[in-house]
Formats: C-alpha cells, sequence, structure tokens
C-alpha cells in the first residue's frame, strides 16, 4: 500500500497556494474572483505533484467550473495513482466578507476509494464525534439522535450544539433540535468547517443537514481519519437535478455510512484557512524587513496513522 503521507507536503503546498492566490479578495465582496484565483492555483499546485491524480469530486458542472472539474487528471502523470476531492474554497460568503470558517480544503486517497455520486450534487450529512461511533441510528428521529450523541459525549441533551447551515430548506431540522433542548449554530454556509468541527469537538458536537457532496465526500475522508462517524444519502434538491438523479438510478433513501463514502485508511485531508477559525488561523498579510509577507494556517489529519498536525508557512515575496 502506498502511504499517502509521503504526498503530505506537497499537498500541503496545494491548498497553501490557493489560499495565497486569493487572499486579497478575502473581505472584497469578490467572491467569484477570489474562487478564479483559487482554483488556477491549486490546479497549477497539483499539475507540479509526481502522481497520477483524479479529480473525483471538484468544482463540477453544479458550478461551471472550466477546471478541477470531475473526472479531470491532475499531476505529473507519474507516481501513485490517488483520488482527489477539492473544494478551493469552502464558504465563499464568508470568505468575500470575512468572517469565520472560510477554508481551502483537499483530500486524497488511493484510486478507486472515495464514492462517485455522479450528477447528484447534493448530500443530506450526518457528522459525529468519535465517541457516538457505532451508536447511532441514521434513520432515528432527531431528538432520540441527539439524545444517544448526549450519552456518548457525557453531556446533558441542553449542552449539545449542532451546526446547521442557515437555509429554508433547514427550517423543520432547527425546529426539531430546538424543540428536543438542544442548541444550534446556524452559519451561512461551509459545511466542511462544520463537519471538522465536530469530529475534532471545537465548539460543536454534530452537523446536520443538506450541503453540498464535493463537501461530504471531503467531509468523510476527515471522519474516517479520526475514527468519527458520518452518514450521507444523495439529496437532489433543483427540479433538473431530481430528474436526472431519478434516471440515473440515483439511491436518495438510503443512508451510506462513512466507510462506504471512503474505502481507504490510507487517506489524507487538508484545509488552509482563508478567515480566521475554530481550528486554524486565516491567512495573515503583512511587511517586514525582508518585504510583503503572507503566512498561512494548516491543518493536515492523516489516515494511515490517525495524526493532526498543523503547519505554519510564511512566504516572503
Amino acid at each position: 500500500m502506498f502511504e499517502l503521507t509521503r504526498l503530505k507536503i506537497p499537498l500541503v503546498g496545494v491548498t497553501e497556494s490557493a489560499a495565497r492566490a486569493c487572499a486579497p479578495c478575502i473581505g472584497s465582496g469578490k467572491k467569484d474572483e477570489g474562487d478564479g484565483m483559487a482554483v488556477d492555483a491549486m490546479r497549477s499546485a497539483l499539475n507540479e505533484i509526481e502522481m497520477k491524480g483524479t479529480v473525483v469530486i471538484g468544482e463540477g458542472a453544479k458550478d461551471a467550473a472550466p477546471m478541477l472539474y470531475d473526472g479531470e487528471s491532475v499531476g505529473s502523470g507519474h507516481g501513485p495513482v490517488i483520488d482527489i476531492a477539492v473544494d478551493p474554497i469552502e464558504g465563499t460568503n464568508l470568505f468575500a466578507t470575512d468572517n469565520p470558517g472560510s477554508i481551502c480544503t483537499l483530500a486524497a486517497a488511493p484510486s478507486g476509494t472515495m464514492y462517485r455520486p455522479g450528477d447528484c450534487y447534493y448530500m443530506e450529512k450526518q457528522v459525529y464525534p468519535r465517541a457516538a461511533a457505532g451508536r447511532i441510528d441514521p434513520r432515528a428521529p432527531v431528538a432520540e439522535r441527539l439524545q444517544t450523541l448526549a450519552d456518548a459525549v457525557n453531556k446533558e441533551l441542553g449542552d449539545i450544539k449542532v451546526f446547521v447551515l442557515n437555509k429554508p430548506r433547514h427550517d423543520d431540522l432547527v425546529g426539531e433540535i430546538y424543540a428536543c433542548g438542544a442548541k444550534v449554530k446556524l452559519i451561512s454556509d461551509g459545511d466542511v468547517n462544520g463537519a471538522i468541527m465536530a469530529i475534532l469537538n471545537r465548539g460543536v458536537d454534530a452537523l446536520l443537514g443538506i450541503g453540498g457532496t464535493p463537501e461530504g465526500i471531503v467531509s468523510a475522508c476527515a471522519a474516517r481519519a479520526m475514527g468519527a462517524e458520518m452518514f450521507g444519502r444523495m439529496a437532489p434538491q433543483k427540479p433538473e437535478e431530481i430528474e436526472v438523479c431519478a434516471a440515473a438510478g440515483v439511491d436518495t433513501a438510503t443512508w451510506l455510512r462513512r466507510d462506504q463514502l471512503i474505502t481507504s485508511d490510507d487517506i489524507l485531508f487538508l484545509a488552509t484557512g482563508l478567515t480566521r477559525g475554530d481550528y486554524v488561523d486565516g491567512v495573515s498579510m503583512g511587511r517586514d524587513a525582508s518585504g510583503h509577507y503572507i503566512t498561512t494556517d494548516t491543518i493536515v489529519i492523516a489516515g494511515a496513522n490517525g495524526n493532526v498536525r498543523r503547519i505554519s508557512t510564511t512566504v516572503h515575496e
């Protein structure tokens, strides 16, 4: 087995490059321009790595992306054969308004081990910390699941906090969480960030709700690397997506378990902070005696050994 930890530093360079490239747009309101900068930089950096990579799930048709699309080949064309899931800017609205929780993120695993959702761009997700692994029935009512979680993490139900994207589609879910006495952290976008917060026990105890499928695959990699629990099922939202998924025979009823979303322990998950966050710092820029500099902060979770590392890098320009 090729251990992806050998690619750790080169892949850290990918998310760092993306973060540095789009950093000037943080807080500018220019989320599309910033995303384009991050995509360009990420793709260029990926193509410098000695590997045969395939973007299993990336910007894709959902974002009408000209690069880092599903099925695109990246890397030098030589070396280990791997699957890659990317989100060049996770939390674009947070990025554009300089609010906490926006990251550049990437996950990698051996070829053929990441779930391929086809044209289903949205996934309903449940993410819980390691203490709850194997204890939660994803089909159970929200109140029952959160009580099981509370018991697993040795908390009162009223002290449980759930990360939910602040979208109209979640109004009923939020109501159910409040009704059982638990709390909600509502954020406009960025549910990889919410998943990692739950996995690492950083401010929330779980993530529930519907978000992007790329974010779901990236989150599953981090969950498996840390021994956390995750479930996902396809949840098409728009009429045309519902039709495409139905025609393709996509199962929207069955909950896929974490180890169906990613089947290998040989995983790398990386996230470089763009704006300040709960587990990584945002990009900082300034000037010193050597000139203008940019400092990035990256978290690396390696599934082959379960290690979590933070890497701070300062580049002078």
